[in-house]
């Protein structure tokens, strides 16, 4: 209104005002209006209509510091329970994030305001993960909005890969494989490397042009994810992403689980059963995986004692992977329950981010005895070849070796007898 004042004086001192002078007024009210409304566009600054609600941030930071974290806190003795993890963890987590990620910083605002603390935000995260629950569920007692609890679960699990993935979702090193050995021998099954399966995660909001594709023997849309697990239930391979209408062996023809082996970068394996020498090593895996040189499954009708007594050992003992999903599923109840978000690139994250602390807590807990990483390189780098060597015959030569049914079969008959024999004794 102060940039036209002669305007309005004389409309309300005149007696004659005409229609023309209140058209005047109204278009360069309108104008005003239009310019003031572009100026706070691009200022950022409260947007019109927005409702502002005083959480009080720092009052739940103290709250939230007082229950879980102070030296005498309320709720010392259910920190593991309702976080899934010891104290000391969460802490090693939550240090090394923020280090990761300044957005996980307690700043201020303008006027000097405290924002939210590195722990409302790993707690809210922690909260979505541990217990599946919304994302706006955490507000009345963290006393953070749903949408900034949603991008710190984005942010946290990415900073949890990037940050732990190298050390905790790696491929076994000569340290792991030599341990795996020696308890697959204590348990009757020399050169056996962990027990492989797939589970399937429900997709809720899966896309509608999308759930064809995604839908599969359990009626709804799901994302598959293979894994190898040992018996301390240690994941030591994760494939995620590939659609739920695939079965298990349209997944393993897409998975990695078996590049090391075949680039030549696997560490070298070897073992006698019954007199006869091998290479490789293999996993315990169910009826629907092919007859390869890597895989032992038990066998459907087994008729005599041998081989029931060899069904019998092979089905008990390829349970570890089945237990592995259940113990993460009960960690991590997000990935129990239906998958809320849209894209899948944010549940491939929030899949890996809750492999990766479900061998943090085994470590942490002393399930496994020693995890045997020091990142000097146990595993080295290839250094990629653009000379023509003989490596390619190789390649060829340990692909055929995978998949040789002559292997498979005299593999699980030296089983058969060993395992006898064992049993005998």
């Amino acid at each position: 209104m102060d940039r036209y004042p002669d305007i309005l004086e004389d409309i309300l001192h005149s007696d004659e005002n005409s229609d023309d002078e209140w058209d005047m007024l109204l278009a360069e009210t309108k104008r005003e209006e239009e310019s003031r409304s572009k100026r706070r566009n691009k200022h950022r600054g409260s947007v019109p209509g927005h409702r502002i609600i005083r959480r009080g941030r720092v009052e739940g930071h103290e709250r939230l510091y007082h229950d879980y974290f102070a030296p005498n806190c309320v709720y010392d003795a259910f920190f593991r329970r309702r976080f899934q993890m010891g104290r000391p963890l969460f802490l090693r987590i939550v240090n090394r994030v923020e280090q990761y990620d300044p957005y996980f910083v307690q700043t201020t605002d303008a006027i000097r305001n405290l924002g939210l603390s590195s722990l409302q935000k790993v707690t809210a995260a922690f909260r979505i993960l541990t217990y599946g629950t919304p994302a706006d569920s955490v507000d009345e007692y963290v006393r953070i909005g749903e949408s900034t609890a949603i991008e710190s679960l984005r942010r946290f699990v990415q900073a949890v890969i990037a940050v732990f993935g190298d050390e905790y979702l790696r491929p076994p090193n000569n340290n792991d494989i030599a341990r795996l050995l020696a308890i697959g021998e204590q348990r009757g099954f020399p050169g056996m490397l962990g027990s492989i399966d797939c589970m399937h995660w429900k997709w809720k909001n899966c896309p509608t042009a999308w759930q064809g594709m995604y839908t599969g023997h359990c009626h709804e849309p799901t994302i598959i994810l293979e894994a190898v697990a040992s018996q301390d239930l240690w994941i030591w391979h994760a494939f995620f992403g590939l659609p739920g209408s695939l079965n298990d062996i349209n997944v393993l023809e897409r998975s990695p689980v078996f590049a090391t082996l075949t680039e030549g970068r696997a560490p070298p394996i070897n073992y006698r059963i019954k007199g006869h020498d091998y290479t490789m090593g293999y996993y315990l895996a169910d009826g629907i995986y092919p007859n390869w040189s890597t895989f032992v499954k038990t066998i459907p009708c087994p008729q005599g004692l041998k081989r029931k007594h060899y069904a019998a050992a092979q089905e008990s003992i390829r349970k570890d992977v089945e237990r592995t999903f259940g113990v993460l599923q009960a960690r991590f109840a997000i990935v129990r329950g239906p998958a809320r978000f849209w894209d899948e690139e944010t549940l491939a994250y929030i899949m890996k981010a809750c492999i990766i602390m479900h061998n943090m807590i085994i470590e942490d807990e002393g399930a496994t005895n020693d995890n045997d990483f020091d990142g000097s390189g146990e595993n080295p780098i290839v250094q990629v070849s653009h000379v023509h060597t003989p490596e390619f015959v190789d390649f060829i030569q340990t692909h055929h070796q995978i998949r040789s049914n002559a292997s498979h079969s005299q593999l699980q008959s030296d089983l058969i007898e060993h395992l006898w024999q064992r049993y005998r004794q």
